[in-house]
């Protein structure tokens, strides 16, 4: 059975294998990673799946702003490879999305394959008028309201907002996995 539950510390090194795993270690180098760099993930929005105690999909959502408009940041989004295909990514999103909704966030932005996001309402109409701090394909900056006119008027380069992490060394390998 899995269970899909809030991300705890003791499950920063296996989320960072598994991200290792399924994204690579060139992970870090994407423009998303420039707004997480250093910061926590939004309160209560750190999902973790677990099959018998193994981490096997994780989720996080970031707090940005771009033109003084709130928004979360979706990502990464990942899925052990033996599980792919089989619905846990999309429990994740919807968990995701639902738990956001309930906190009362207006919207949630992410890179990613469109094609993929689209089934959960995200478009690309949302994000014409927003830029990510670092280069980006356009076809993957995707949008979804949660709250009709969350993102109305938003534009501009998106900055990170969240709290920063503490600069402990046990706070290190949570800033890493950001």
């Amino acid at each position: 059975m899995i269970t899909i539950r809030d991300e705890v510390a003791a499950d920063i090194p296996d989320r960072e294998a598994l991200l290792d795993r399924c994204l690579g270690e060139r992970r870090t180098a994407k423009s998303s990673e420039r707004l997480r760099e250093g910061r926590l993930p939004a309160d209560g929005l750190a999902l973790t799946a677990e099959r018998d105690g193994v981490v096997v999909a994780t989720v996080r959502l970031w707090s940005v702003e771009a033109g003084g408009k709130a928004a979360l940041l979706l990502g990464p989004l990942a899925v052990a490879p033996e599980l792919q295909g089989e619905g846990l990514g999309r429990a994740m999103m919807r968990e995701a999305i639902w738990r956001a909704a309930c906190r009362g966030h207006g919207a949630v932005l992410l890179v990613g394959d469109a094609a993929y996001y689209e089934r959960f309402g995200f478009s690309g109409d949302l994000t014409r008028d927003l830029a990510m701090p670092g280069p980006v394909e356009r076809e993957r900056f995707l949008g979804l309201e949660l709250r009709d006119g969350a993102l109305s008027g938003a534009s501009g380069i998106l900055v990170a907002t969240g709290r920063m992490a503490e600069a402990t060394p046990a706070a290190e390998p949570a800033r890493r996995a950001a």
